[in-house]
């Protein structure tokens, strides 16, 4: 029988590594990336059966990530793995149809049973979560809506860069576009949020969890 094919992302060397050797001999692991924006590439061009993806990643993050490559490709699985437990972020991803959030620091065992889980079209979430998410769920209406929702994909890269310390000529650069639409999408970004001016920018994306 042929193996399901894993793709991974982590920023981590050493922990990218230790995920591949923990699945190697059950699935094939198609290959590793460190960033986000690779993640989208990587995941058009070889079409695994599942991902398995941290969320803080450089350049775009893993629910940024996973947003793109569903938009595409509703049959891949997307497992997140994570360090923070806050409900914000695990709400976020089931809502754009990620099948698979884990804490990072769970027992190896259980990034084994998520994979089978997710492999047969149901959702996993790590047990820690669970009850939390289900009781945020029903209580959901009526709260504010994430401030980040407003932006669009790419207006939430160009934050995240932003708030990594890159420039405006860099992140023309990373993004492949002039420095005049990342200025363009800087002063969008001013307008929506509703802030004074660019120099808000980095804090509001530190606040609302971009990085």
């Amino acid at each position: 029988m042929k193996q399901k094919t894993v793709l991974l992302a982590d920023d981590h060397v050493m922990v990218a590594e230790g995920l591949k050797n923990l699945l190697k001999e059950e699935y094939d692991i198609v290959g590793i990336v460190e960033d986000g924006n690779v993640l989208v590439q990587k995941a058009r061009e070889l079409k695994p059966d599942v991902i398995v993806s941290d969320i803080s990643m450089p350049i775009m993050n893993g629910i940024n990530a996973a947003e793109k490559i569903l938009a595409v490709n509703k049959e891949v699985k997307i497992i997140l793995l994570t360090m923070h437990p806050e409900l914000k972020y695990a709400m976020k991803a089931l809502d754009i149809g990620v099948q698979g959030y884990l804490l990072k620091h769970a027992a190896p065992e259980e990034l084994l049973i998520a994979i089978k889980t997710v492999l047969s079209s149901k959702t996993y979430i790590t047990p820690t979560l669970a009850a939390d998410i289900m009781d945020a769920y029903k209580n959901k209406q009526g709260q504010p809506e994430d401030p980040l929702d407003i932006l669009t994909a790419r207006q939430r890269q160009v934050l995240q860069l932003l708030a990594e310390s890159h420039s405006a000529k860099e992140i023309a650069n990373i993004l492949n576009v002039s420095s005049r639409t990342v200025e363009f999408h800087k002063y969008k970004m001013v307008e929506v949020l509703k802030l004074k001016s660019a120099n808000e920018l980095v804090p509001f994306a530190i606040k609302n969890g971009l990085v």
